[in-house]
């Protein structure tokens, strides 16, 4: 699809797109506003007018109906759950990458309107940008059509994700994740894995893999190298803790 070129996005396509039909499609059209493009639409000092073009105020309200709706299905789809393992589903399934993915699956970038500024810089394709995209338009079906229409909406938008979303799955992202943004937090490079070691028959492989981080290296080992990252990210984040209790 080319883009729009900050027209009036075509809602008949768009609305055929979500399986929503909205009641008030001044909604829609907002959701899809970014506020560069309301900016340039006001006079100097129309800001607050502004505010009532674009999308912020629906991404807002998304943001919330969103994750209250992935939690009422994480909670029906693993009643005994404990509270870390649906924190953690829950944090991955709202997070901005997962929402972007779903986003550009809608192809929710070529409906959006960008600034001439925003769109020279590659908005359409910005994970944040579709993410909260994707937020924005949760917050406008909730409005036009209520929970139900907006649990709906984020049940078909988020579909693949929720059906692939385990606490084991979330276990194994969580710690490499934990371990890159604590590593980026600081400045510092991203940690690097390597398979050192394989034991075991076929049918009972054992995996050790090491992770460099900041010249330093553990490791760990699993029944599959995932697993085995996983423990090995695990046991560095608790070397990075010691070394913050300790003041190194």
């Amino acid at each position: 699809m080319k883009t729009q070129e900050n027209k009036t996005p075509d809602l008949d396509l768009l609305e055929t797109i979500l399986a929503y039909p909205f009641q008030n499609r001044n909604l829609l059209e907002r959701a899809m506003t970014h506020r560069s493009w309301a900016h340039e639409q006001v006079a100097p000092g129309g800001e607050v007018f502004a505010r009532r073009l674009h999308n912020e105020a629906l991404e807002f309200l998304g943001d919330s109906v969103l994750g209250l709706i992935v939690a009422d299905y994480l909670c029906r789809a693993y009643p005994e759950g404990t509270e870390g393992e649906l924190s953690r589903m829950k944090h991955r399934l709202v997070s901005a990458p997962t929402l972007a993915k779903a986003s550009s699956r809608l192809n929710l970038g070529y409906f959006l309107r960008f600034g001439r500024g925003e769109e020279r810089s590659g908005g359409r394709s910005k994970d944040a940008l579709l993410a909260d995209a994707l937020e924005a338009l949760t917050g406008a079906i909730f409005i036009d059509g209520g929970f139900e229409a907006a649990t709906r909406f984020v049940n078909y938008a988020l579909g693949e994700e929720l059906q692939g979303a385990t606490p084991m799955s979330a276990a194994e992202a969580d710690y490499k994740t934990m371990l890159q943004e604590k590593l980026q937090a600081g400045r510092r490079p991203a940690p690097k894995y390597s398979v050192v070691e394989t034991l075991g028959p076929p049918h009972r492989r054992i995996f050790r893999v090491e992770v460099f981080w900041d010249g330093r290296s553990v490791r760990g080992e699993g029944r599959s190298i995932k697993a085995a990252e996983v423990a090995a990210a695990r046991e560095a984040l608790l070397n990075l803790k010691l070394d913050e209790a300790g003041g190194g």
